[in-house]
Parts: structure tokens; C-alpha cells; sequence
């Protein structure tokens, strides 16, 4: 029995608040995997195979009752794949940012500030939060961040401007970030 499994036939019993809901679309960067608590959009997952993305959200989520809910993430799911299509438009989503330490949260915080079309450093990005040598410390927050493009991690980059690790590939990270320079 997979984790998904084992997590689906946890007893009904549980509270609204220890299940989320969750389903799988498509993006021009690939699968997109999006997931609400009873506050918002917890998880926005991409890759390329289905069964990692839900392992992924397991991963996040242990404990939590998973339940695949197409219609109820349908809304969501579109709204996702238009803001990869056209990043000006804004990806307007409410999002339950709680599980993060109260440091990624802060970074968190920090990247939804960023402008569409604009990057920051790693260590600019910290000294803005007041920790001029935590850029390590934002680079494990930013890999930390399991809600993409609602918290655009993609738009921090090396002092040098180059682009570094991204959680769901180096190529989506560039296409982000190529799309939102055209604006």
C-alpha cells in the first residue's frame, strides 16, 4: 500500500482542518499539482509525473488526510496554468502559508513582494529580511517553499545573475523567468 493509499483510508473522523484537498492539471512547465487546506492553496507542485507530485504533497503533509477533489481545485488549477501562460495577469490566490518555520515564513513574506518580470539576490533577499550573512538561510527557505508561482521563488537568483538550484528544475525556472521578462 503506497503512502497515498494509507493516508486516503485514514478515518473520516478527522477534523476539516486535517484534510487537504487536492488535484492534478496541466501547464505549459508540466503537471501542475494544487492542494487547499480549509485556509487556502497550501501546495503548488509541478513536475512531470503525477504519482511523485502526490508523493511530494505526502511528504509535506504527513498526517493529513489527502482527498483528490478535481472539482473543487478546478478554478485553481486554471488559474495557475493562465498565470504560467501570462505572468502579468497575477496569480491571485489566497494561500496557507502555516507550514513553514516562523524564518520561512518571513522569507515567504519578502518573496511575494517581488514584481512579476523582477529577480533578487539570495544575499540582497537577506539583507532585506536584516541577516546580511543568512543567504544560505534563504536559499533553504526558498527550497522550502512548497506553494510555486504563488510564492515565486523562481525570481531569486545568484549575485551574479545566474540562475541556481530551483526545486522543480533549473529549465522551468528559466522558462518563469523568460516569460516574465516579456512583459
Amino acid at each position: 500500500m503506497n503512502l497515498m493509499q494509507t493516508q486516503m483510508n485514514a478515518p473520516t473522523a478527522m477534523a476539516a482542518n486535517d484534510t487537504i484537498a487536492y488535484a492534478i492539471g496541466q501547464s505549459a512547465i508540466g503537471k501542475i499539482l494544487a492542494a487547499r487546506s480549509d485556509i487556502g492553496v497550501c501546495a503548488i507542485l509541478i513536475g512531470s509525473d503525477a504519482d511523485a507530485l502526490e508523493q511530494d504533497l505526502g511528504n509535506h503533509f504527513p498526517g493529513k488526510m489527502l482527498v483528490e477533489d478535481e472539482t473543487a481545485l478546478r478554478d485553481d488549477l486554471a488559474a495557475i496554468a493562465r498565470f504560467v501562460e501570462t505572468p502579468g495577469a497575477g496569480l491571485d490566490l489566497p494561500l496557507d502559508m502555516r507550514h513553514g518555520t516562523p524564518f520561512q515564513q518571513r522569507v515567504w513574506d519578502v518573496l511575494r513582494t517581488i514584481p512579476c518580470g523582477a529577480t533578487v539576490t539570495y544575499t540582497a533577499l537577506a539583507r532585506r529580511l536584516g541577516k546580511p550573512n543568512g543567504a544560505r538561510a534563504v536559499a533553504t527557505a526558498c527550497a522550502a517553499n512548497a506553494i510555486a508561482l504563488g510564492i515565486p521563488c523562481h525570481r531569486v537568483v545568484r549575485t551574479d545573475g545566474t540562475l541556481s538550484g530551483y526545486r522543480w528544475g533549473i529549465e522551468r525556472k528559466r522558462a518563469l523567468l523568460d516569460k516574465e521578462a516579456t512583459l
